[in-house]
């Protein structure tokens, strides 16, 4: 008869196999991508300055330069991506399917997601909060004056919740007008069917720059009713995957902290500076860390550029958004947006 102590000793060695048979299917995602040639990359059906093909039918965006980094730092070629337009509702379970290695699609970060439906975030590429717009004709200028307002929403996303947590905690009436397509829903809301639109501030922004004759007729109300760190997510269960993905997004970040530039990059080779060498594989260590080749992130910025080139020429000052940077500026200029050491 075996003691407890004895017990448990033979119960870990039992199922030490299993967990070793668990990590050695990590790396499933990371090596099918590799062996593919390209990364499937989940992005939004058409939503300007964050994922929307030209008239060209290339996609740009900040969330597709998401895509494209990942794609620079796994294969020195930021274009080896194929893009899949998904709805709010198609986006986790094309994702938890493995219809696509990437989901890159202003996806809010919660817990139940990072739980319960089985998905890992990368950084945030956006911080967000939801907000309200209206026709200027109505002369609000709070959402606190939305008492008994009809209010169009899409369904399957926080954006539902929060809306009714908001109206609930002040204790108001509202009526929400609830529609599948965001097209469909955008035009009910210019057609008037509801007094106010309501999803990501960054969103109505974009709909407003993109989809107004004269934006000037709409208001964005200044209330932010949530949060909404916008992420990149990935499946759990492989490591390497997310490793490459995160990084991917920090380098973008470092590189701006560093001032590195897509123009200027070449001429950052020979910087005495030590950051500068590791990011740009100039100090060997981190390709290798990684599974990729040492020049990775000098790929990604060369190609893609650093974080705040992208955020000016899609929805910055370069764009018709011109969103300023807020708390998504750099930690050193009053925002919250920081790399870690890439060492």
């Amino acid at each position: 008869m075996i003691s407890k102590l004895q017990a448990a000793a033979l119960a870990a060695v039992v199922t030490l196999p299993l967990a070793l048979s668990g990590t050695a299917q990590a790396g499933a995602t990371f090596d099918g991508v590799k062996q593919k040639g390209y990364v499937q990359c989940g992005v939004n059906l058409g939503l300007y300055g964050f994922s929307a093909p030209d008239d060209k039918g290339k996609w740009t965006g900040l969330d597709v330069d998401v895509c494209r980094a990942v794609a620079a730092a796994m294969f020195g070629d930021a274009e080896k991506v194929k893009y899949t337009p998904l709805s709010a509702q198609q986006r986790l379970p094309a994702l938890q399917s493995g219809e696509v290695d990437l989901l890159s699609r202003n996806t809010t970060r919660t817990l139940t997601r990072d739980t319960a439906n089985g998905l890992n975030f990368a950084p945030t590429n956006y911080y967000d909060g939801q907000g309200f717009m209206v026709s200027a004709k109505l002369g609000l200028k709070s959402a606190k004056q939305l008492n008994g307002a009809t209010v169009c929403v899409l369904p399957g996303t926080t954006t539902e919740q929060n809306v009714a947590d908001f109206f609930r905690a002040n204790k108001m009436n509202f009526k929400p007008v609830v529609i599948e397509k965001n097209e469909e829903l955008h035009k009910a809301f210019f057609a008037g069917r509801c007094d106010a639109l309501t999803s990501d501030a960054s969103q109505l922004a974009a709909i407003r720059a993109a989809e107004t004759a004269n934006p000037n007729d709409f208001l964005i109300l200044p209330e932010l009713i949530s949060k909404e760190p916008l992420s990149p997510a990935i499946r759990q269960g492989d490591e390497e995957w997310n490793n490459l993905v995160t990084w991917a997004f920090y380098a973008m970040v470092q590189a701006e902290e560093k001032g590195i530039t897509s123009e200027t990059v070449d001429a950052a080779m020979t910087s005495p500076d030590p950051d500068v060498k590791r990011l740009l594989g100039v100090t060997a260590g981190n390709g290798k860390a990684l599974g990729v080749e040492e020049n990775w992130a000098y790929n990604i910025v060369k190609q893609v550029g650093n974080y705040g080139q992208s955020y000016e020429r899609n929805v910055g000052a370069g764009s018709k958004l011109k969103m300023p940077r807020g708390q998504n500026a750099l930690y050193t200029e009053g925002g919250i947006m920081y790399a870690p050491p890439l060492k």
